[in-house]
């Protein structure tokens, strides 16, 4: 299951709690460019995509963001806000009292 692109970027900056402008600013890119990626109209060129997970900040999610891998032991992970697993989550009740 892959994401697109424009969607992994929104998904990470979301995690960071971060504004398209801040992200931007953070990795030294223009706005309007770093915009056009997340919203789909432009393709991020590799040089970008350098300048984004070389940033401290967004290294953690460059195996996910190109290869969908998480590997947490070696510090990549999926951003928190990822929707991974089944569509639609069940969960047995139990009638074990607690207490």
């Amino acid at each position: 299951m892959s994401i697109d692109q424009s969607e992994k970027l929104k998904l990470i900056r979301d995690s960071e709690r971060l504004k398209s402008k801040e992200v931007a600013e953070l990795v030294g890119l223009n706005y309007s460019s770093y915009h056009g990626y997340e919203s789909g109209k432009a393709k991020m060129s590799m040089e970008a995509g350098i300048k984004i997970f070389k940033h401290p900040r967004f290294r953690k999610y460059r195996d996910w963001f190109m290869f969908d891998e998480t590997d947490p032991a070696s510090g990549q992970i999926a951003p928190a806000l990822a929707h991974f697993g089944p569509e639609n989550p069940t969960s047995s009740h139990s009638d074990q009292k607690t207490g």
